[in-house]
């Protein structure tokens, strides 16, 4: 397994080293249905003035989503993505921090490629497109795979595994392998087990338990528990005051290997990688 010391990605004109500190992922969707956030930022002057906030609180990555994933959520063609994309993301290309798009489709991608965007965030691992790994290949951005069970619209209808981090890490290891036959250079992956995405409040709790094992893939880990149902069920909390929980399951993620944490709250995240940052690499 490669050592940690080299989990450093370039996003363009930027350079994330990743074995220094843990990195935020801060969220900016801008889809109205959305499980937290739905609708509060399809004003494209509201969502560029949020994107300024969470650059200006500490975010390392700004991830902007124009379709919704959340469970049963309906797939949306690129052009209504592209659209609900066009008054926003070229206007956050002047940030000083890398823009992620997060798109499974190939023509979304090559178009917010093309006017700024420096990371894709896939959550299929190419299982959606068989054309995005060839366009990520091409434009030599990283890209984060992410481990999914089913399609959002079906994926929490009963998942099943019979052995859970060994599946998630096939599934990634052939991901990997998918982008590498597309030509994308080995050191442009950032791995993500899928929090929430087909799995049960079980899974999920399993996954931040033994989330070191992704370790043997030698790639960053991205986590993104954030306001997600599992801590709802666990606490019988609204997303809206699952703010603890959510530091909860960071700093548990961090200690246990996470690199990159995407979550709706920047700040108060910042705080905890940085207080889980101290702990893990304290003598």
């Amino acid at each position: 397994m490669p050592p940690e010391s080299n989990l450093s990605i370039e996003c363009g004109r930027f350079r994330l080293e990743l074995d220094k500190r843990t990195h935020i992922m801060g969220i900016l969707n801008l889809t109205p249905n959305s499980f937290y956030d739905g609708g509060k930022f399809t004003n494209p002057s509201d969502a560029i003035r949020y994107a300024e906030k969470m650059a200006e609180d500490g975010a390392d990555i700004i991830d902007v989503g124009a379709e919704s994933s959340r469970p049963g959520s309906d797939p949306i063609s690129s052009d209504e993505e592209i659209e609900r994309l066009k008054p926003v993301l070229p206007e956050l290309s002047r940030l000083n921090v890398p823009i992620s798009v997060d798109t499974y489709k190939s023509s979304v991608a090559m178009w917010a490629m093309d006017r700024g965007a420096s990371i894709i965030n896939d959550i299929s691992g190419f299982r959606f497109d068989p054309d995005l790994a060839k366009v990520v290949s091409e434009y030599k951005v990283p890209v984060v795979i992410m481990h999914t069970y089913g399609k959002p619209k079906t994926m929490q209808d009963n998942p099943q595994y019979k052995s859970l981090l060994n599946e998630i890490i096939n599934y990634l290891k052939d991901s990997i392998n998918i982008g590498i036959k597309a030509g994308i250079s080995p050191d442009r992956f950032i791995v993500d087990p899928g929090i929430g995405f087909g799995k049960t409040v079980s899974h999920n709790l399993e996954i931040l338990k033994e989330l070191s094992r992704l370790k043997e893939l030698g790639k960053p880990i991205l986590i993104g528990p954030s306001r997600k149902s599992f801590i709802g069920n666990i606490l019988n909390l609204p997303p809206e005051e699952r703010l603890e929980g959510t530091a909860a399951a960071v700093a548990i993620g961090i200690m246990n290997g996470a690199n990159i944490i995407r979550v709706h709250d920047v700040k108060e995240m910042a705080r905890v990688a940085k207080i889980s940052d101290a702990i893990k690499s304290s003598k």
